[in-house]
């Protein structure tokens, strides 16, 4: 399972992310160049929902797939909060909060597998909504700009990322309270 269809367009978000990137160092006008980050970076996110659905209906979930999916999430948004930091689009602040926790998550994820309490921090509705709201804010801020001539991306962009960043603190308390029983079960 390691290159079936799912995993390879995992791994396409994961190649996709230097390209991301490397559109803010082209020599274009910066308009083209935040149009054709916002599209790239839709484009892969969508691949996101697609490749989990076609590893559902065509029965091609596997255990490194379930592995790389959110890894590629977690690279693809740190990226792009990397670049609209430096890019003075999104405040140091709010990648901090958002970056820090996924490592938290995932390293506290990590510890719950290993002592077989993996269920106590599985995926909750709230860390979907707060990976929504992130990957909403994201374009927005891409773009930078008015859209159709009435949707300021950079106001609503700001909102929606600080509003994420609060879903990322409450998720995380939310994570760390199902886990508190079992980390106290097992602190040595």
């Amino acid at each position: 399972m390691f290159f079936n269809l799912p995993t390879l367009l995992t791994w396409a978000r994961i190649v996709a992310i230097p390209l991301i990137v490397g559109i803010f160092y082209l020599p274009v006008d910066a308009g083209m160049r935040n149009l054709i980050a916002t599209v790239l970076f839709i484009v892969v996110a969508l691949t996101d929902w697609l490749d989990g659905y076609l590893a559902r209906r065509l029965n091609m979930t596997s255990k490194f797939g379930a592995f790389l999916d959110p890894v590629a999430d977690k690279f693809l948004v740190c990226a792009a909060l990397i670049i609209l930091v430096w890019l003075h689009r999104a405040d140091a602040m709010v990648a901090l909060i958002i970056i820090g926790r996924e490592i938290a998550i995932s390293a506290l994820r990590e510890w719950m597998a290993e002592i077989g309490a993996r269920r106590s921090v599985a995926v909750h509705m709230l860390g979907k909504l707060k990976t929504t709201v992130q990957m909403v804010a994201i374009p927005f801020l891409l773009y930078d700009g008015p859209l159709l001539g009435v949707i300021d991306t950079r106001i609503w962009g700001r909102g929606l990322i600080w509003a994420a960043a609060v879903l990322t603190i409450w998720s995380m308390v939310y994570y760390l309270q199902k886990a508190l029983p079992d980390i106290r079960a097992n602190v040595r």
